[in-house]
């Protein structure tokens, strides 16, 4: 009998009980009881002192004193007016405390590293969070020898840069190198893979050990994971994955939409395994999917982060996706179903009304369900076609159906054209498509999706391109910007600079590839 598996199994079950008394409470008052914890910690630093927050905290409707006291930040406001000091190693800034780490982080859309102060308060909150997500699984009614499986989490490494003062890294290799002891036994690839820097060693590594482990859940953004599990099946003349890993059955996925992944992913196994969405940001453990027969994922919203939705309109962002300053924001409560907001978190590291740059529709107010659509600079609108990140995610998928191919990446841009406008997509596939017959079918699909699209197809948008590439095409681009490997994606929309450094990386990397 699998005793181990027993014992956990039974305190998984233990942990849902009061899980799921919590589910049955009311989000709104959870949210406000979390802002006044939060207001009431940080109302000794220096953010809290020049807005008020003891003031704040006395008034009869805190929420709304606070959203009238505090301005809306995004990460160059934020940094320039508050985190630089912690990063200069002042302690109580906006957060009680010194700031030990600070993620590492560009997004999919800047050039230069964003510096996310990482508190052990929100390094609590995030395990707290993954204990949740992982207790959850007792829904999915696993056999007992489930629970003594190996869980393989691919992220940046765990080597951390210290300068004296405090370290700076992945928020992957931050949080895995905090886990709990207990957890040690499951965690894969383990802490001597997981500490190395280069990508193409980690991923050897990986590979020579798979033999060696026994994995019931895999961990990771699914470009990368798809690649390593790839090249498992290809070192050992596999059929599938499940040859070596007999027992895989989760796949956990964070970052972006799973959808055009999903036909690639399905031919690696020999049998269906769960699909399971976690939406873990630098600035916090933000929503995990905690439904089989759904594929949205719950907000948490009583641990150490207090949300506000901005509608993603043209009143609130420009045309290249910046807010505007003190954009209309929402509370918990005042959302609607169906509309696209972007997310707006006050947390326990000393984020405060911070702009976190994605965007969410909610699924079910009252369940608090939601699901991403992009981020706020994900988009294409150049003349009013107000494209959106799960709009595109949904034409490649309809492409990927109807000719049966996989798509293993893709990105789009717009530009000026004939005095008119054009959108040029890229798609990154081994199979043989006509791409004059792809554009043709995906602007089908898009005039279907969005009408805003459909109308400025007739009155702007001139014509549609697309250009077919091979995968190797947008993974050696991520390698040359530094961004291989781990927990990053390539942007789905590229703007300004950023599409024309990719068209000359495109000419230089078609006259290497012939």
């Amino acid at each position: 009998m699998a005793i181990l598996g027993t014992i956990i199994k039974r305190a998984y079950e233990l942990r849902s009980i009061p899980i799921e008394i919590r589910k049955k409470k009311d989000c709104n008052k959870a949210q406000e009881r979390v802002l006044k914890k939060l207001l009431t910690k940080a109302q000794n630093t220096a953010f809290g002192e020049h807005y008020n927050f003891q003031h704040i905290l006395r008034k009869e409707n805190m929420i709304k004193a606070f959203q009238q006291s505090v301005p809306s930040f995004d990460y160059n406001s934020m940094f320039r007016k508050w985190w630089y000091r912690a990063l200069n190693g002042e302690g109580f800034v906006s957060w009680p405390g010194r700031v030990k780490y600070f993620a590492l982080t560009s997004g999919t859309s800047e050039s230069s590293s964003k510096h996310i102060p990482v508190t052990g308060d929100m390094i609590r909150a995030i395990r707290r969070t993954s204990i949740r997500q992982l207790v959850s699984t007792v829904r999915y009614k696993f056999p007992i020898e489930f629970y003594e499986k190996g869980i393989l989490m691919i992220g940046g490494s765990t080597h951390l840069n210290y300068n004296g003062t405090y370290y700076e890294g992945d928020l992957s290799g931050i949080s895995a190198g905090n886990i709990p002891f207990w957890f040690q036994h499951f965690y894969k690839p383990g802490k001597r893979i997981s500490r190395e820097r280069d990508w193409n060693t980690k991923l050897d590594e990986i590979v020579k050990s798979a033999p060696d482990w026994d994995i019931g859940v895999i961990v990771g953004v699914p470009a990368w994971i798809q690649i390593i599990l790839e090249k498992i099946i290809d070192r050992y003349k596999l059929n599938n994955i499940h040859d070596i890993w007999p027992d895989l059955s989760v796949y956990v996925h964070s970052g972006v939409s799973f959808e055009p992944y999903i036909k690639s992913f399905d031919k690696l196994f020999d049998r269906p395994i769960i699909y399971n969405e976690s939406y873990l940001a630098s600035e916090g453990y933000i929503a995990f999917q905690s439904r089989l027969d759904q594929r949205v994922m719950q907000l948490v919203v009583d641990n150490g982060l207090f949300y506000e939705f901005v509608p993603f309109n043209e009143e609130n962002f420009d045309s290249e996706g910046n807010m505007i300053e003190n954009p209309e924001s929402k509370i918990l409560k005042e959302v609607e179903e169906g509309k696209e907001y972007a997310l707006l978190l006050s947390n326990c590291a000393g984020a405060w009304r911070y702009l976190i740059g994605d965007t969410i529709k909610f699924i079910s107010k009252e369940n608090c369900e939601i699901v991403i659509t992009g981020r706020t600079t994900h988009f294409l609108s150049i003349c009013g076609e107000h494209l959106s990140q799960e709009n595109m995610n949904m034409a490649v998928k309809m492409l990927q159906e109807e000719f049966n191919i996989e798509i293993r990446e893709f990105t789009v841009a717009g530009f000026r054209h004939g005095g008119m406008f054009a959108h040029k997509w890229y798609l990154g596939t081994d199979d043989q498509i006509d791409p004059d017959i792809a554009a043709k079918k995906i602007d089908e699909y898009l005039k279907v999706l969005n009408d805003d699209y459909r109308v400025e197809r007739i009155a702007a948008v001139t014509d549609v391109f697309l250009e077919i590439l091979p995968p190797k095409a947008f993974s050696n681009w991520m390698k040359i910007h530094g961004k291989e490997g781990g927990a990053n994606k390539f942007p789905r929309v590229l703007k300004g600079e950023k599409y024309s450094q990719w068209e000359k990386y495109l000419i230089k990397f078609k006259t290497g590839n012939k």
